[in-house]
């Protein structure tokens, strides 16, 4: 970590980042590669981000891995994104255990294979009690079912408790949604050049700083995350505040 960082993360440190991992089949095209190398080398640059996470005190860490909209994508490339998930578990579990790291799998996965749910099952098992960083995978997630989800159950249990709908509050909701027990992201990353949010964490991004890169996941590294964490850095959140409330909050506090 630069002198710079550390004097940065002193000051304003996030304690969650969301990252949409975008580029990986734009990184093999250029390379003259098929689609799955992109994904493969993707994979080794989650492995440096959950490791600079773990160095840098980030509690919270959430990769969009795949949507409920990339069935759509050619079912070759789908069969093998699978197959990365299955190898990445086996080998990854172990190891994220063995350095404090919790794993949860955030998404619907009544549509993935029984053996793949095994697997998400043993990992987080494992990994239950861990607390030096939650890293959270969403696949075959997307925002405006996780909302849809959360509503349901919610509603659900405002009818079970004998209340009216009508008291039914974004409370409710939220603490439904697949992150209840994580603060809200502060910082979201996009890579490969894209500025939207893809049906990502929709209800959780209300108030989140958003930075978008054109460099490519696999291309992503530390010295990239620390570009993003220092723009993160320097800029004022107000959460509806004028800047002069945040300043003086600010100077109250010191």
């Amino acid at each position: 970590m630069s002198l710079s960082l550390a004097a940065d993360l002193a000051n304003k440190r996030p304690q969650h980042i969301a990252i949409i991992m975008d580029g990986n089949g734009r990184w093999a095209y250029r390379r003259h590669l098929p689609r799955v190398a992109g994904h493969r080398r993707g994979a080794e640059v989650v492995r440096e981000m959950v490791q600079r996470c773990v160095d840098w005190e980030i509690p919270h860490l959430t990769l969009f891995a795949f949507s409920t909209e990339n069935w759509r994508r050619p079912p070759l490339e789908v069969r093998l994104l699978m197959n990365l998930f299955r190898l990445l578990l086996r080998r990854e579990a172990k190891k994220l255990h063995e350095n404090g790291v919790r794993l949860r799998i955030i998404g619907d996965q009544s549509n993935l294979a029984p053996d793949l749910q095994a697997l998400i099952r043993d990992a987080e098992s494992l990994t239950a009690e861990n607390r030096r960083l939650t890293l959270n995978l969403a696949v075959n997630y997307g925002g405006r079912w996780d909302i849809t989800s959360a509503a349901k159950r919610a509603i659900a249990k405002c009818l079970a408790a004998g209340r009216d709908l009508d008291s039914l509050s974004e409370e409710d909701i939220s603490a439904e949604l697949c992150l209840a027990d994580s603060p809200a992201p502060d910082l979201l990353i996009r890579t490969g050049g894209e500025e939207r949010i893809s049906n990502f964490l929709v209800w959780q991004l209300a108030y989140t700083e958003f930075y978008f890169t054109d460099t490519l996941w696999p291309d992503f590294d530390g010295n990239a995350l620390e570009l993003a964490l220092k723009s993160f850095a320097h800029r004022q959140r107000r959460f509806g505040r004028t800047g002069d409330q945040v300043q003086e909050d600010a100077c109250a506090s010191d």
